[in-house]
């Protein structure tokens, strides 16, 4: 056998990798993590929980200008400021887009269209017939841009904090603040009622109103027992009527949700506690947080929102249950 042959044929020893591994760089990155954590614990201590912070204040709403009228309070304050900012937004970039649309587009009106036709054959295309989705396409693309601009805005730091002030050539202005008119409950709760009002007057529109309530009930009860029908209605009826919570809930929910682990995370969990050193901890969360809320949460959220009205509208004018 010549030696070729036997180096061929004997067995290799195995590469050794002077190299980590990846879970051993995780690892050594999260120790080191908790490393300088705990050493800043050590140096800097803790100064005790601070009483006087109350983190619930960002979303208090204090007047700006008390407007009173036959005892309904219509005050501007920062919620109506969003509102006011976010409708601009939605009417101004509409109008600036469609006198600027060219016939071989750029990079804007690329994404433009792609959110045109998400809104269009998706949101409106995909739960309702042809006329239908013609009809309603302008406020279920009005709703979604809405939403998302209200949830986009809402992570941009203005000058909106009046408990806090700061002086700039001797005029007192807001501290900087994180605010979303949606995680006021009020805000997606109006909004549900016009969607809960509309898929309920289409429905009543397009079958009449007995026929509307009894395409309620689902198809193959002619034979059953008139109580047990009734017994069904009752819970058709309470889950319409649970709509205007799950609806304007969820919308609710997830944006106070993000605002507050912005809020905690970036600091303010440290400055409730009076330890420092947490804020190290944290703030690399409060990054993570902040890119998963502007680049997933906030159009997820308004992809909702405008899709279930779609189905509700759908659900309600359908020849069948």
């Amino acid at each position: 056998m010549s030696a070729d042959t036997a180096a061929v044929g004997a067995p290799q020893a195995p590469k050794v990798s002077g190299g980590l591994s990846t879970k051993n760089k995780v690892l050594i990155g999260i120790g080191a993590y908790l490393g300088v954590a705990i050493l800043m614990l050590l140096i800097f201590g803790s100064s005790g929980k601070l009483e006087s912070f109350k983190p619930q204040n960002e979303f208090k709403l204090e007047p700006w200008i008390s407007i009173h009228l036959a005892g309904i309070d219509l005050s501007i304050n920062k919620a109506v400021f969003y509102l006011l900012l976010a409708s601009g937004l939605t009417i101004g970039t509409m109008v600036w887009i469609a006198r600027r649309m060219q016939q071989k587009p750029n990079r804007v009106q690329t994404a433009i269209e792609v959110a045109y036709d998400l809104t269009k054959n998706t949101i409106a295309g995909g739960s309702l017939e042809t006329k239908m989705a013609a009809r309603w396409f302008p406020f279920l693309a009005a709703l979604f841009f809405w939403i998302w601009f209200s949830n986009m805005i809402g992570f941009i730091p203005l000058p909106t904090n009046t408990e806090h002030t700061f002086t700039v050539f001797g005029l007192e202005i807001p501290s900087f603040a994180i605010y979303a008119a949606t995680a006021n409950l009020s805000i997606p709760l109006a909004l549900t009622l016009v969607v809960w009002i509309s898929y309920h007057v289409e429905g009543v529109r397009a079958k009449g109103l007995f026929k509307y309530l009894g395409s309620w009930l689902p198809p193959g009860l002619e034979e059953m027992n008139p109580l047990a029908k009734a017994f069904i209605f009752v819970i058709e009826a309470i889950s319409h009527f649970a709509r205007l919570i799950s609806l304007s809930v969820r919308l609710f929910a997830n944006i106070l949700a993000g605002h507050l682990l912005l809020l905690f995370m970036g600091g303010g969990l440290a400055v409730l506690l009076g330890i420092a050193a947490l804020g190290a901890l944290t703030f690399p969360l409060a990054f993570f947080f902040f890119i998963l809320e502007v680049g997933l949460i906030a159009t997820l959220q308004a992809f909702i929102f405008s899709t279930l009205t779609a189905i509700y509208l759908g659900g309600a004018t359908s020849a069948s249950h």
